[in-house]
């Protein structure tokens, strides 16, 4: 079905899809009502017609739960809403964070280091940015982007504070899963 979609959402006919394709059209046609199950190597050439990963392609149509439930964690003073399922674009994980763990008297052991990078941008609120030996407030509309061997923290600013995260293996699973 979803080849379907994508082949009448750019106006193809099936036999122009299976041309683009390499592939006949009645097998063509049999792929997308189900009737044939689709090889690899057609399943390739379909994707590379339509310009779309392997991925897109065989993602699992599952989307009866759309709503993305937070998951909170007290102790660190963060709710979590994860926005990609499993790893998204490139191994990059995007979430979106309620810090309330307010700034303070940070001691060594509150900063944690890991290979990476962390970028986020302040949807409101100001959050602290302990980073070594610096303290930097972020403001609501601006963005900070660092290595994360560089021993860091974050925390709120007088009140919650809410930011957009984009964290990559590493990033992912300090930060969401320590």
């Amino acid at each position: 079905m979803r080849i379907r979609s994508l082949r009448k959402a750019r106006g193809w006919s099936l036999g122009s899809l299976a041309e683009r394709a390499g592939i006949s059209p009645s097998q063509l046609s049999r792929i997308e009502t189900g009737h044939r199950r689709i090889s690899l190597d057609h399943l390739t050439a379909i994707s590379a017609a339509l310009d779309r990963s392997l991925d897109e392609l065989v993602e699992s149509p599952d989307d009866s739960d759309v709503v993305i439930r937070p998951d909170r964690d007290e102790a660190r003073g963060l709710t979590t809403w994860l926005l990609t399922k499993d790893a998204g674009p490139q191994g990059l994980t995007v979430a979106k964070m309620r810090i309330t763990d307010q700034a303070g008297d940070v001691t060594p052991d509150d900063l944690g280091v890991h290979p990476g990078r962390d970028w986020f941008t302040v949807l409101s609120g100001t959050v602290v940015l302990y980073l070594g030996e610096r303290v930097i407030r972020v403001e609501t509309g601006q963005a900070a982007s660092f290595s994360t061997m560089t021993p860091h923290a974050l925390r709120s600013d007088r009140g919650p504070a809410e930011i957009l995260v984009i964290l990559d293996h590493n990033g992912e699973r300090n930060h969401l899963h320590t």
